[in-house]
């Protein structure tokens, strides 16, 4: 059975004539005959008395109101696809580093609940090395990260670009040079991400690099939380720039210039190849591609 067959049916209904409803169906009076012994010959029973005028038996009548029905449950499911692709709505499980959460969905999730209050946003915080991983298996929709890798499963697009920087409290000694070099990092007391992070990733090669064995004095997973112990003085950081910035402008924390850490870092949103996106996923991915870098990276 199709949705064609049930339309033809209906129609001889109306018309009473096998002739009409082609005319008006556009099909053959062999087609339309065909269309319905089909019918007939599934449900194995007699739906149309052949004689003319042509009317329904009394098993076509049941048959009748029962197709009417499905036509009109299709034509709602059209309608209804129809206003998912005009106003977006739906559900997007985002998966980002906690950073990232709190620096930059803010200002993003803002902009998109004011223009599409529909879709309906979830949040999963994680390294950005775990979000390559739940994106391809499927535990999150998206995700918002450092572009660290290829992988043929994925998409990326970047979206701004990010540094780590070497960050103390105004009061630390290093806060009163006006240069530096990487030596500084040999006696200094550090305290650093979790060895799962991008960010620490990053460290240790460029420490490894130039032959420092660091003084890592704790060892954080939150940047929230090696922001505060910073802050009361406890060691140095290399942290995200941006993760950093509202701190900055309050002068609460410090960066300390190394020409060593000057390397720019993708940050960008990711998602799988070649899966079907709802109207919500393609409107939060435009948006998101569609927005200058200024609106993710905060100024000093």
């Amino acid at each position: 059975m199709n949705i064609s067959q049930l339309e033809t049916l209906i129609t001889i209904s109306k018309t009473m004539s096998f002739r009409k409803a082609g005319e008006l169906l556009n099909l053959t009076q062999p087609a339309v005959s065909a269309q319905i012994k089909s019918l007939e010959d599934e449900f194995k029973t007699v739906l149309v008395d052949r004689n003319q005028p042509v009317t329904l038996t009394d098993r076509g009548e049941v048959f009748l109101s029962h197709a009417e029905r499905i036509l009109t449950v299709v034509e709602e499911l059209k309608e209804r696809l129809y206003d998912l692709d005009q106003t977006p709505q739906g559900h997007i499980v985002l998966g980002t580093t906690t950073s990232i959460a709190i620096q930059i969905l803010p200002r993003v999730l803002s902009y998109f609940q004011n223009q599409f209050p529909l879709i309906k946003t979830s949040i999963m915080s994680m390294a950005s090395s775990q979000i390559y991983t739940s994106v391809e298996n499927g535990q999150i929709d998206v995700g918002l990260g450092y572009l660290i890798e290829r992988n043929p499963n994925l998409m990326t697009s970047v979206l701004y670009y990010d540094t780590f920087e070497l960050i103390v409290s105004p009061r630390h000694p290093l806060a009163r040079k006006t240069a530096v070099t990487i030596d500084v990092l040999r006696e200094t007391p550090l305290i650093l991400l979790s060895p799962d992070t991008v960010g620490r990733r990053f460290a240790d090669d460029i420490l490894k690099k130039h032959g420092i064995e660091p003084n890592v004095v704790m060892e954080l997973s939150s940047s929230e939380e090696i922001k505060r112990m910073v802050e009361i003085d406890l060691g140095a950081a290399i942290m995200s720039k941006q993760s950093v910035a509202s701190e900055l402008r309050l002068g609460t924390l410090k960066i300390i210039p190394l020409t060593e850490l000057e390397v720019s870092h993708p940050v960008g949103v990711i998602y799988k190849s070649g899966k079907y996106l709802n109207s919500a996923m393609q409107q939060f991915l435009s948006d998101l591609k569609g927005m200058p870098e200024t609106n993710f990276i905060s100024s000093e």
